[in-house]
């Protein structure tokens, strides 16, 4: 068979604790090394990473270590992108360990289901109790809402978004580079514009990834901190990419920011924080035990409070987003 040439695209900074699994992942797929070749920009780490990708890149030809000054991911896929070689394009995270047949399997769904680009369910799971419960939360509809790859396995199905996708290089010409300006929710913007030139992106139950959730609170307060903020310029740049479940946390934190306010400047304000705060921590604290219970996780008293992180932090960060791209709306891509 003549199988299409594959450039892996592997944005990274800072992964001294994962590059080797991640690498390791990537040579040892069942897919041909002559076919494959392995794009690397390193956002100028400084924590032992270009090292140790040094030793793969002396060792496999296919590996090639570049720099990224820019250091965030969507310039370091912009970086790689015009030098890839290869027919199909396969982004991967450095915090991500494909499975063997990642390759293969996406070559196959592209060739087979005619679509422009494919991703699979993502397994997260943690190396001590904290991140194994962060693990858990990701992975719930209470925590992400609706999000299919993280939520969702056995299904294969047109969805908006997917990890770590492999991409047609016909699509990427017509489509064209990551927006630069996103230091996150890059994927959901490009996804969008592929979807709105008519292209179709597949999640397939057979594409299977796992992530290293982080292991920190302050680090995932960041993340979805991050996350909320960015979502406003994605908001300006393409409203019709917006879902219902985006808007959730940033309506909850107006919430118990107004009733709060309520209870301070009047003696009955009680009466509508009750609900608000009394609510959230029912709904909370229920969905923690089950979900504890169900996995058995050892530390399932952390869940209500990784839940309010993820839950806060998406929620303020968009409400900041609101507040310092006040002036941008006037910018707005026309969908």
């Amino acid at each position: 068979m003549n199988l299409p040439f594959v450039s892996i695209l592997i944005p990274i900074r800072n992964e001294a604790a994962y590059i080797e699994r991640c690498l390791d992942a990537v040579i040892s797929q069942d897919y041909p090394l002559t076919q494959l070749e392995v794009l690397i920009a390193d956002g100028m780490s400084d924590d032992g990473t270009r090292e140790l990708i040094a030793q793969y890149a002396e060792e496999y030809s296919c590996v090639k270590l570049f720099d990224n000054p820019g250091k965030i991911v969507a310039k370091g896929l912009n970086l790689l992108t015009p030098l890839a070689k290869g027919e199909i394009l396969i982004r991967v995270d450095g915090h991500c360990v494909i499975a063997s047949d990642y390759v293969r399997q996406c070559v196959a769904h592209i060739t087979d289901a005619g679509v422009d680009g494919v991703g699979g369910p993502m397994r997260s799971i943690g190396e001590d109790d904290l991140s194994v419960a962060i693990a858990l939360a990701m992975s719930s509809k209470f925590g992400v809402g609706g999000s299919s790859f993280r939520t969702e396995s056995g299904k294969t199905k047109l969805v908006d978004t997917v990890p770590f996708p492999a991409y047609t290089h016909t699509i990427i010409e017509k489509v064209g580079m990551y927006d630069e300006e996103l230091v996150r929710d890059q994927d959901d913007e490009y996804n969008y514009r592929i979807r709105k030139e008519g292209g179709k992106v597949l999640l397939a139950e057979d594409v299977h990834s796992t992530y290293y959730s982080r292991g920190s609170l302050r680090k995932l307060w960041q993340q979805f901190f991050q996350y909320g903020f960015w979502k406003v310029r994605v908001l300006q740049k393409h409203p019709k990419q917006m879902r219902t479940r985006q808007f959730t946390p940033p309506v909850f934190v107006f919430a118990l920011a107004a009733s709060l306010l309520v209870t301070l400047l009047h003696p009955l304000g009680w009466v509508v924080a009750a609900p608000v705060y009394g609510g959230y921590l029912l709904l909370n604290s229920l969905a923690s035990f089950a979900i504890g219970i169900k996995n058995r996780c050892r530390k399932c008293w952390l869940l209500p409070i990784i839940f309010a992180i993820i839950h806060i932090g998406y929620g303020l960060g968009f409400l900041v987003g609101l507040v310092k791209f006040w002036n941008r709306w006037r910018f707005r891509v026309r969908d």
